[in-house]
């Protein structure tokens, strides 16, 4: 048998299955696909990749079902991502444009990704750890009282009110926002306590209380919203969309799915794989609750827009059953991931 040939015959196993959610005969494969061979030949080929652990026969006289092996060597094998269609692209765009603010955006991709896989939609937030300062903003509010507005390079905003001892001079005030932006403006959280640290010896000692306190709400801020977070939608779509094959693991699914912690180390590894999509298949999830789907999922963001490994500042996903559509997903997930960076670019 010809490597070409069983990767035909494997492809047309997943395609089908997918499609009809039934085992897949040799019969079906003659019918439905031009392969070229007869059908004796294309019985030989199935038995051959059941004897490789690429497809498996559920039960006697049934036809046969792909294995995690034989979607694995599917998606590695994919030549070419289904293309979405012109009414697909106007509609993520259409949808994603008039987006508020960052809380706005992610709601919207991942509702949106939701709708447009069928299936479990995963949107990462951008995490301070790997997204710089862009601007701070200080506002006097009253005699003593000061608004300090923390703006990161992709739109997550953060507000602390700070209670002075001392009257506010508006003139100290402007001082101290164009020095602070002059120092942090650009850094990652990691970077910005040496960025701030020497900033109260620009000013004269009576000042040196409201710097303190600018500087220490920046900070504390940015600690405290640094901690991980994932936001989904569509989980319905398991119950609706798995078949009754998957009814009866909908239920483990949904437990690991509301485990954040589950879902941010998968994103995690997954973000450490070569390639822009990584595809997570069956046990490859490495968690019992998850073994029937799989994860399709890429980066957004980042100076490239997240189109290299390392670059984006967080992921975007869909999961879903075993027997989803591999080129379908990993296209849709790749486009809503790119109108997201470019409206976190703008």
């Amino acid at each position: 048998m010809s490597e070409d040939r069983r990767l035909d015959v494997l492809r047309a196993i997943v395609e089908d299955y997918v499609a009809t959610r039934e085992p897949v005969g040799s019969r079906a494969l003659v019918e439905r696909h031009s392969l070229g061979v007869s059908p004796a030949t294309i019985r030989n080929d199935m038995a051959a990749l059941e004897d490789a652990g690429y497809i498996v026969q559920p039960h006697t006289s049934a036809g046969r079902v792909p294995t995690d092996k034989g979607y694995r060597l599917f998606v590695d094998r994919l030549a070419t991502i289904k293309p979405l269609s012109s009414p697909e692209r106007r509609a993520i765009e259409t949808f994603m444009e008039d987006a508020a603010d960052l809380d706005d955006v992610v709601d919207r991709a991942v509702r949106l990704l939701a709708q447009l896989t069928h299936q479990v939609a995963v949107v990462q937030y951008p995490s301070l750890r790997r997204t710089a300062l862009r601007h701070v903003e200080l506002v006097p509010v009253g005699d003593r009282h000061l608004l300090v507005v923390i703006i990161t390079d992709h739109g997550r905003v953060e507000q602390r009110t700070l209670e002075l001892a001392q009257p506010l001079d508006v003139g100290t005030v402007a001082r101290l926002r164009t020095r602070l932006n002059t120092a942090a403006a650009g850094r990652r959280l990691a970077e910005l306590g040496s960025a701030l640290h020497d900033l109260a010896d620009d000013f004269v000692p009576a000042d040196g209380p409201l710097v303190h306190a600018v500087v220490a709400a920046v900070e504390d801020t940015l600690a405290q919203e640094s901690e991980e977070r994932v936001v989904l939608a569509g989980t319905a779509n398991l119950v609706r969309g798995g078949g009754p094959e998957f009814a009866r693991h909908v239920s483990p699914v949904l437990e690991a799915l509301e485990e954040q912690v589950v879902l941010l180390r998968l994103l995690t590894e997954m973000a450490e794989d070569e390639g822009t999509v990584s595809v997570r298949i069956g046990r490859e999830t490495q968690h019992e609750g998850l073994v029937e789907t799989s994860f399709v999922t890429t980066g957004y963001g980042g100076a490239d827009g997240g189109a290299a490994p390392g670059g984006a500042v967080a992921r975007i996903g869909s999961v879903g059953p075993l027997r989803m559509d591999y080129p379908g997903t990993i296209a849709t997930v790749r486009a809503v991931a790119r109108y997201l960076s470019r409206i976190l670019a703008q």
